[in-house]
């Protein structure tokens, strides 16, 4: 496997600052919106835009993570049994703004079973989606991303990793291709 960093540390912290500042562009003080992360690893993008959007705007932003297992369409096609992960909403979602958060978009169907999971807890004024990366040219299903980190072209054989310090050892996005057997 050959690998490419597409974004090291430093430039992924900048980019989660300006993605920090284009949130704040349109939510202001974030009084009528909440934040919420995708399991399993879109809960790691918005622990880190909620530190940044905390320390910008010294007030607590509200912000929960939602699993998504039983919402997906291909989870009971698969050999092992998926675990749920946990849901944190101790919030009402009624009439809010929501921003949904995730690492990677690529196809739209993990997006597609958050955006159902999410109407089981009530009904939102609107609902906007954030990702680290979006792979382009890929969907299966018509959904686009509001705010975008990174927008990356890839093949269908490449894999792209968004890395945490606190899970893989540093903090790095990660393009993963085949090698060539030539």
């Amino acid at each position: 496997m050959e690998k490419q960093v597409i974004l090291n540390d430093k430039h992924l912290e900048l980019t989660l600052k300006r993605l920090c500042h284009e949130l704040i562009e349109t939510h202001n003080d974030f009084s009528e919106t909440v934040i919420i992360g995708l399991q399993p690893r879109g809960i790691h993008v918005v622990q880190r835009i909620k530190e940044q959007l905390q320390n910008i705007l010294k007030k607590e932003v509200t912000c929960g993570t939602l699993d998504i297992t039983f919402f997906r369409d291909d989870f009971r096609r698969r050999e092992t049994p998926l675990i749920p992960s946990v849901t944190n909403i101790d919030f009402s979602i009624e009439n809010k703004n929501i921003v949904l958060v995730d690492d990677v978009l690529f196809t739209g169907r993990t997006i597609r079973s958050g955006l159902d999971a999410l109407l089981s807890f009530g009904r939102p004024k609107g609902v906007e989606l954030l990702v680290l990366v979006d792979r382009r040219f890929r969907r299966d299903l018509p959904i686009e991303a509001n705010y975008v980190g990174k927008a990356v072209d890839t093949l269908l054989s490449e894999r792209v990793s968004v890395e945490w310090a606190e899970i893989e050892g540093q903090d790095k996005i990660v393009l993963y291709s085949k090698e060539n057997d030539e």
